[in-house]
Protein backbone atom coordinates (compact mmCIF):
# COMPACT_ATOMS: atom_id res chain seq x y z
CA UNK A 1 0.00 0.00 0.00
CA UNK A 2 1.44 3.69 -0.81
CA UNK A 3 1.98 6.45 1.33
CA UNK A 4 -0.59 9.29 0.70
CA UNK A 5 1.05 12.75 1.09
CA UNK A 6 -1.46 15.85 1.44
CA UNK A 7 -0.63 19.70 1.08
CA UNK A 8 -3.16 21.57 2.44
CA UNK A 9 -4.41 25.09 3.03
CA UNK A 10 -5.88 26.62 6.76
CA UNK A 11 -7.40 30.07 7.44
CA UNK A 12 -8.43 31.44 10.49
CA UNK A 13 -12.13 32.15 10.86
CA UNK A 14 -11.98 35.65 9.92
CA UNK A 15 -9.99 33.88 6.24
CA UNK A 16 -7.71 36.57 6.92
CA UNK A 17 -4.28 34.35 7.68
CA UNK A 18 -3.15 31.19 5.83
CA UNK A 19 -0.63 28.41 6.86
CA UNK A 20 0.32 25.94 4.13
CA UNK A 21 1.65 22.49 5.34
CA UNK A 22 2.30 18.65 4.53
CA UNK A 23 1.44 15.55 6.41
CA UNK A 24 1.39 12.20 5.56
CA UNK A 25 -1.58 12.05 8.03
CA UNK A 26 -4.18 14.72 7.34
CA UNK A 27 -7.08 13.85 9.40
CA UNK A 28 -4.45 13.38 12.48
CA UNK A 29 -2.87 16.50 11.06
CA UNK A 30 -5.56 18.63 11.24
CA UNK A 31 -7.30 17.57 14.75
CA UNK A 32 -3.68 18.48 16.39
CA UNK A 33 -4.30 22.67 14.46
CA UNK A 34 -7.94 22.28 16.05
CA UNK A 35 -6.88 21.13 19.75
CA UNK A 36 -4.07 23.18 19.21
CA UNK A 37 -1.66 20.50 20.11
CA UNK A 38 1.80 22.05 18.70
CA UNK A 39 2.93 25.63 19.71
CA UNK A 40 3.41 27.77 16.60
CA UNK A 41 2.06 29.87 13.81
CA UNK A 42 -1.45 28.01 13.86
CA UNK A 43 -1.89 27.38 17.29
CA UNK A 44 -1.24 31.65 17.85
CA UNK A 45 -3.04 33.02 14.94
CA UNK A 46 -6.21 30.52 15.40
CA UNK A 47 -5.53 29.22 11.89
CA UNK A 48 -7.56 26.05 12.29
CA UNK A 49 -9.96 25.70 9.32
CA UNK A 50 -9.44 23.69 6.48
CA UNK A 51 -10.03 25.05 2.96
CA UNK A 52 -7.98 23.42 0.52
CA UNK A 53 -5.52 20.04 -0.02
CA UNK A 54 -4.13 17.88 -2.68
CA UNK A 55 -2.79 14.45 -2.38
CA UNK A 56 -0.11 12.84 -3.69
CA UNK A 57 2.12 9.71 -3.15
CA UNK A 58 5.20 11.23 -3.53
CA UNK A 59 6.65 13.17 -0.08
CA UNK A 60 9.23 15.04 -2.51
CA UNK A 61 6.74 16.24 -4.56
CA UNK A 62 4.86 16.90 -1.75
CA UNK A 63 7.24 19.54 -0.43
CA UNK A 64 8.61 21.00 -3.50
CA UNK A 65 4.50 21.74 -3.69
CA UNK A 66 4.71 23.70 -0.24
CA UNK A 67 7.18 25.88 -1.07
CA UNK A 68 5.65 26.71 -4.87
CA UNK A 69 2.27 27.74 -2.99
CA UNK A 70 4.00 29.68 -0.16
CA UNK A 71 5.70 31.81 -2.55
CA UNK A 72 2.78 32.49 -4.36
CA UNK A 73 1.15 36.24 -3.71
CA UNK A 74 -2.03 36.13 -1.63
CA UNK A 75 -4.95 36.58 -4.95
CA UNK A 76 -3.36 33.30 -6.40
CA UNK A 77 -4.00 31.44 -3.37
CA UNK A 78 -7.46 32.66 -2.98
CA UNK A 79 -7.59 31.56 -6.80
CA UNK A 80 -6.51 28.31 -6.37
CA UNK A 81 -9.22 27.39 -2.93
CA UNK A 82 -11.84 28.86 -4.72
CA UNK A 83 -11.36 26.11 -7.51
CA UNK A 84 -11.68 23.57 -5.22
CA UNK A 85 -14.08 25.10 -3.02
CA UNK A 86 -16.24 27.90 -3.76
CA UNK A 87 -17.56 29.10 -0.67
CA UNK A 88 -14.49 28.46 1.14
CA UNK A 89 -16.54 25.30 3.68
CA UNK A 90 -14.64 23.76 6.63
CA UNK A 91 -14.43 19.95 5.83
CA UNK A 92 -12.37 17.66 4.28
CA UNK A 93 -13.56 15.26 1.18
CA UNK A 94 -11.41 13.04 -0.22
CA UNK A 95 -14.07 11.57 -3.72
CA UNK A 96 -17.50 11.01 -2.41
CA UNK A 97 -16.01 10.16 1.22
CA UNK A 98 -16.35 12.52 4.10
CA UNK A 99 -14.01 12.35 6.64
CA UNK A 100 -14.05 15.34 9.00
CA UNK A 101 -16.87 17.71 8.94
CA UNK A 102 -16.11 20.58 11.13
Amino acid sequence: MNKTYAVYILTNYNETTFYIGVTGNLQKRIWEHKNKVVEGFTKKYNVDKLVYYELTENVESALNREKQLKRWHRQWKINLIKEMNPELKTYLKVGNTKILSF
